[in-house]
């Protein structure tokens, strides 16, 4: 079945929903989380993994990927570390085939021309060729994690795009995009005010810009 509050979310850009977002009081950009690639644009729901340190139990780095669903987005919390990763080709390639919506990691991945080649959409705070093998493992799947410093639960709306990733809580997604709609839209009034003539700043006073992201 049409997740209809997701495709509703995926027509919009990340910059509109941080707006919304600031508009309701509630902090929702994974900072410093960019794409590996260019043009490729995700929306779903989480699937959240969380990594810790390896000690005595060494454990697996990648086995969840054959509980995730299609349109998922894979979420991953490795604590922000950019010394190992968590993300390489052999899951790109498995993700991509699978229909998987793509992966955010709060830290880096590699193989990054393979990645690129499969064009499966990923987002992290850069890439380093050590593998995380022997050095962190999941301790849990589907529970409560952070991106950056975003609290991210399992069936969140994610939404990636160029300028980065944003995390909306699923109980405020008809909110959130409802305002972020109405922004767009008044930004779009902008542009035609001023393409018929109209100052910049007028146009803008008019519509309300400097206030439309402002906590009612």
């Amino acid at each position: 079945m049409t997740d209809t509050i997701v495709e509703r979310v995926r027509k919009l850009d990340t910059t509109s929903i941080s707006d919304a977002m600031d508009k309701l009081g509630i902090e929702c950009c994974g900072y410093h989380i960019k794409p590996v690639s260019t043009g490729l644009k995700i929306c779903g729901r989480a699937f959240t993994v969380h990594y810790v340190p390896c000690g005595v139990v060494q454990g697996t780095v990648g086995d969840f990927l054959d509980d995730v669903q299609p349109g998922q987005v894979v979420v991953i919390d490795n604590g922000g570390r950019d010394n190992c990763t968590v993300w390489g080709d052999i899951m790109a390639k498995t993700a991509k085939l699978r229909g998987i919506e793509g992966t955010v990691i709060d830290g880096v991945c590699r193989d990054i021309p393979a990645v690129l080649e499969c064009g499966y959409p990923v987002f992290s705070k850069g890439y380093y060729m050590r593998t995380g093998k022997d050095r962190v493992r999941v301790d849990a799947v589907n529970t409560p994690v952070q991106l950056s410093d975003i609290p991210v639960y399992p069936g969140d709306i994610i939404l990636g795009d160029d300028t980065g990733v944003v995390v909306i809580p699923q109980d405020m997604a008809e909110e959130a995009a409802r305002i972020a709609e109405e922004i767009e839209e008044k930004e779009q009034s902008i542009f035609k005010l001023v393409s018929q003539g109209m100052a910049l700043k007028d146009a803008r006073s008019q519509v309300g810009y400097h206030h439309l992201q402002t906590r009612e």
